[in-house]
């Protein structure tokens, strides 16, 4: 007998659910609404598409495992993404001060813009599997509150019932998961939403020459201080080119005009990301952004769950993309609907349930991550700081300002972020040891340039400001 399943949702974290599924069904049809672009083009339904994203590590890893033989992270890098050391290959000013750079690199993550990476991965998935698009919309699950029978579409020659065996939702942010399962009799679904007001903005410029190697560069906004959270990043992307992308949240937000663009960045708490594109050549307009609220669906906490049914990526869970992590998350999810699909079966009635179950902990982790920080800054709504976020809060300053000098705190804060391992990491005796002794060398003045690296930067500065 033929088994199908439908996909919602076109992006990363529909096509590596695809991919997963693709093994055991016969025919994987994913639905998207959007006509998909033919190339790394940016595409409309993906409102942070614009803005900068990193792959982490842990992420890559469970791409690679959802289509065996084949090399994305070697794809990725012909095509132009730069991949980058989180121990060695950045500069990067926390709230607790500037991190180091270490001889070993340890976790890396790779940089390039959204669209080449949507792009490599969906070219990747319809060559490697049986997986085939349609122009969609996904209007209503059908099935009772036991399992789902499939989905009802409107396409442009009307609406249909599309049969499925298995469904998976992953249409992102502007999911109707909650709406759909109040529909089929599942009610009760807890939800929780943080949001800082953050917003981004972004332009690209073209690379100056003779600054190929210069590191990506970051300095992270400070949660701590009872002031609107401030942001700036410099990453290289593909084609020579650099992705300039600030954040701001509720009462800081960055300008859309090119002039308010500029005094922005040199209004950030360091000067170097002003002196870095004093003199590059802007070739975008800029792009802004206020889709960056966390939000959170317990769906695993549900009294009864339909079989055949899966949430996963941002339909499951959304973060503050400033985090860089949302997008290893929906990997580490269909990377899990992978392995249970081979423990269980296509058809097995508790597959659905475990699978929910199981990816709940790295999104809990990132989850923590994100609201861990957000919660501090000021006008940002939600639930207030517990006492338990208070002691969290205690804890991750101190390992945060450990790390700025102490090898141990910082690669222990690397895998973790990197998503190689998860955030009970941090609490391995050598990790709290690491952060009950501090720093064990004294705090850098300013950014750990190498010598190379600061006469680039004085070549590139049209600024005359002076760099500590």
């Amino acid at each position: 007998m033929s088994r199908r399943a439908v996909v919602i949702g076109a992006g990363l974290a529909g096509l590596l659910a695809a991919a997963a599924l693709s093994v055991h069904a016969d025919e994987v049809i994913v639905l998207d609404r959007d006509e998909l672009p033919d190339g790394p083009e940016h595409r409309k339904g993906l409102p942070q598409g614009r803005h900068a994203h990193l792959l982490m590590s842990g992420g890559l890893a469970a791409m690679e495992d959802l289509v065996p033989g084949v090399s994305v992270r070697g794809r990725l890098l012909d095509a132009g993404a730069h991949e980058i050391s989180l121990n060695s290959g950045m500069l990067a000013l926390t709230p607790e001060g500037w991190l180091r750079r270490w001889r070993h690199e340890g976790p890396r993550m790779l940089t390039c813009s959204r669209a080449l990476l949507d792009w490599v991965i969906r070219e990747t998935v319809l060559a490697e599997t049986k997986t085939e698009i349609r122009k969609a919309q996904a209007l209503e699950l059908l099935g009772t509150t036991r399992g789902v029978t499939g989905v009802r579409i409107s396409t442009t020659a009307g609406e249909t019932d599309l049969d499925a065996d298995f469904v998976v939702d992953a249409s992102g942010r502007g999911s109707r998961i909650v709406h759909w399962l109040e529909k089929l009799g599942v009610t009760g679904i807890e939800e929780r939403t943080v949001d800082s007001g953050l917003v981004n903005a972004t332009r690209i410029y073209r690379r100056p020459e003779g600054a190929e190697h210069f590191p990506l560069t970051i300095l992270q906004a400070n949660p701590y201080t009872s002031l609107p959270g401030r942001a700036g990043m410099v990453l290289p992307i593909e084609g020579d080119r650099w992705m300039v992308s600030l954040a701001g949240t509720r009462g800081a937000e960055p300008p859309a005009d090119p002039e308010g663009f500029a005094q922005y960045i040199r209004d950030l708490p360091h000067p170097i990301l002003a002196r870095l594109i004093s003199g590059a050549e802007p070739l975008t307009d800029i792009h802004t952004s206020h889709s960056t609220q966390n939000a959170r669906r317990y769906l695993e906490k549900a009294q009864h769950w339909p079989a055949g049914l899966i949430v996963l990526g941002d339909a499951l869970a959304t973060f503050n993309p400033a985090y860089g992590q949302g997008m290893s998350v929906a990997a580490l999810g269909a990377q899990t609907l992978s392995r249970q699909l081979d423990e269980e079966g296509f058809t097995a009635p508790t597959l659905s349930t475990k699978v929910q179950h199981a990816v709940a902990p790295s999104v809990e982790g990132a989850w923590a991550l994100a609201v861990g920080q957000d919660i501090w800054y000021p006008n940002t709504k939600g639930p207030a700081p517990t006492t338990a976020d208070r002691l969290i809060t205690r804890y991750s300053r101190r390992l945060l300002k450990a790390a700025t000098g102490s090898y141990t705190a910082a690669s222990a804060l690397a895998t973790v972020t990197s998503m190689e391992a998860d955030a009970s990491t941090l609490l391995h005796p050598g990790t709290l040891w690491a952060a009950l002794n501090g720093p064990l060398l004294p705090p850098l003045s300013g950014p750990p340039l190498t010598p190379a690296e600061r006469e680039t930067l004085a070549s590139l500065d049209r600024t005359g400001a002076e760099l500590p």
